[in-house]
């Protein structure tokens, strides 16, 4: 990783930290998702942004606390999540992903982890692949980031949990014969 990218991430990691604290000062629950949620796990660092997951009735709540934290809200299209901005690193807060709305159960799925020096609520494995593979679609099927991450994580997941969850999903289905014919997964 060369110079600019490690700043990336500490740019990132600070992100992750404030947004985290405000959230908590706030007394609104949340679970580190995504790429960092694997990160915390030892998969390779991600450059995207911080998703936190959030129930629906909080998302709006949380949206407004980060902007009081001087982060700039945003408001997609898309319905399914609310953004925020702090020093030009997105941050997602996620309340209906495509496997259905946060809820009690993705916070007890999550594991209490140190992240960066804080500590917080990591997603469960399981359910971050079934959010990214679910996400997949035809104008953007890339396989190439789930395939390091199940290469750096494939001790730690359930696999058979994942195929369960994801088994109406087309992308998921070719998704697991590549991680049979790469021999990263064996097929269940």
């Amino acid at each position: 990783m060369n110079n600019s990218q490690e700043q990336e991430f500490e740019r990132l990691l600070a992100a992750m930290k404030k947004a985290g604290g405000v959230l908590n000062d706030a007394g609104i629950p949340f679970v580190l998702g995504g790429g960092l949620a694997c990160w915390a796990r030892g998969a390779p660092r991600t450059e995207h942004d911080v998703d936190f997951l959030v129930k629906p009735q909080d998302a709006e709540r949380a949206q407004q606390a980060l902007a009081r934290a001087g982060m700039r809200p945003e408001t997609p299209p898309e319905g399914w999540l609310l953004k925020a901005y702090e020093d030009g690193v997105l941050i997602d807060l996620i309340f209906e992903p495509q496997d259905g709305p946060i809820d009690d159960g993705t916070f007890e799925r999550a594991e209490e982890l140190e992240v960066h020096a804080m500590r917080m609520k990591v997603a469960a494995l399981e359910d971050v692949f079934v959010q990214k593979l679910l996400a997949l679609r035809e104008q953007e099927p890339d396989f190439s980031s789930l395939l390091e991450l199940a290469r750096a994580l494939r001790e730690q997941v359930d696999w058979d949990e994942v195929r369960e969850r994801t088994r109406e999903s087309p992308f998921a289905k070719a998704y697991f014969i590549l991680l049979d014919e790469l021999e990263i997964v064996p097929a269940s």
